[in-house]
């Protein structure tokens, strides 16, 4: 009953952020909005025990890209706006509701958080992955010999991303003018 409670409480939190952060006009805080939707998306990752993908998007989701954002604004005008909310036409209400009912039928045919006999825990590629491991890339761990050995390309990428975006910071952060 608490994992539910607290599941019902990150995708309200993810949810009402994102919402508030399409809908402000105000950029400052559109942008603490999405700030906040990025770090409950790395919780949820979390949550979902996907460490290595909740530490990308806090790195880079919440913390450098709402850096960048806030120094764009820093260095701009913002213009001042009578409205806080943008208005919003019913077509695109429609459709982001449509979309998303279509979603929600699908959450009831996910497995349990932790369920030893769901496909991803207990399915053939893991059972592959833990009998072969050590004996094709010689790597005790097998979370590490899947990130390294068979997954990777995939980790190049995401350390080619994490690497851009802090060198994105330090170029943003120079006491000149954007590069």
């Amino acid at each position: 009953m608490t994992a539910t409670l607290l599941e019902a409480a990150i995708l309200v939190f993810v949810l009402g952020s994102a919402v508030t952060a399409a809908l402000l006009r105000d950029v400052l805080g559109s942008i603490i909005a999405f700030a906040g939707y990025s770090l409950g998306i790395a919780i949820l990752w979390v949550y979902l025990q996907a460490p290595d993908v909740a530490l990308t998007e806090a790195a880079v989701g919440a913390g450098v890209t709402t850096v960048l954002f806030l120094l764009t604004i820093v260095r701009t005008v913002r213009p001042s706006g009578d409205r806080l909310l943008e208005r919003v036409g019913w077509r695109g209400v429609l459709a982001a509701g449509a979309f998303s009912a279509v979603m929600l039928t699908t959450v009831s045919a996910l497995p349990e958080v932790g369920d030893p006999t769901a496909p991803v825990t207990g399915g053939e590629v893991t059972q592959y992955y833990l009998e072969n491991a050590y004996k094709e890339t010689e790597v005790e761990n097998a979370v590490t010999a899947v990130l390294a050995a068979y997954r990777g390309f995939d980790t190049l990428g995401e350390a080619v991303v994490v690497f851009a975006a802090g060198v994105s910071m330090l170029v943003v952060l120079r006491r000149g003018e954007f590069v």
